[in-house]
């Protein structure tokens, strides 16, 4: 069993990684710059961790973890309506974009675009991470879909990915231009898009507004 001090020490290299990649990048993070960043010895990082790429898929286990808490216990999951709850997600997430850039970025989005061809196992825990996210949100996207636009075309997981693939490209943007206002303008856009596609809300019931 991990006595305290042990797991707090984990949880330094975890913390540590999860910000230095999202800041530089998975190939330029070296485990020296990890421990530095935590505060601890090298010989502490391979006592938990036998290897950089071990701790990177711990990293990213515990960004899902917290990732969605986060989700669970934002404003918007507790409205009735399904479509107001997906699009209150992307309204949250546009309220995420006043951070540090490396604060709202994804964690598991850097890393695939880098480690996608050369770390197997590291590509399949981001990709596990991001589909079980767009898996919760296909939840909100199918109720809403059966309730609004029974016989559209489409699939609920299709849009679930197509809101994902918005942001990270968003957050491509922000990070290429050093500015937020393109990934608020895009995530805007997303709104409207799905302001459309969800159909109209119910007869005497006022859209929500679009916070951009």
């Amino acid at each position: 069993m991990k006595t305290p001090r042990s797991a707090a020490t984990r949880t330094k290299l975890l913390e540590a990684a999860r910000d230095i990649i999202r800041a530089r990048g998975y190939s330029a993070t070296t485990v020296d710059d990890i421990c530095a960043a935590a505060g601890v010895t090298k010989g502490s990082f391979f006592h938990h961790f036998p290897s950089k790429e071990q701790l990177g898929i711990a990293a990213i286990e515990q960004f899902n973890e917290t990732a969605s808490e986060i989700f669970r216990s934002a404003p918007y999951t507790s409205r009735p309506d399904p479509r107001d709850r997906v699009l209150g997600y992307v309204d949250f997430r546009i309220s995420m974009l006043t951070r540090e850039i490396a604060q709202f970025t994804c964690l598991l989005g850097t890393m695939v675009q880098e480690v996608y061809a050369t770390h197997p196992d590291l590509r399949a825990a981001c990709d596990q991470g991001m589909s079980e996210h767009v898996a919760d949100l296909t939840r909100d996207i199918q109720a809403a879909k059966q309730r609004y636009t029974p016989d559209a075309p489409w699939s609920a997981e299709s849009v679930g990915y197509f809101m994902q693939a918005v942001l990270q490209g968003a957050f491509i943007f922000a990070k290429a231009k050093q500015d937020t206002r393109v990934a608020v303008e895009s995530l805007g856009h997303l709104r409207r898009y799905l302001e459309m596609l969800l159909g109209q809300p119910e007869t005497g019931k006022e859209p929500t507004p679009c916070r951009t």
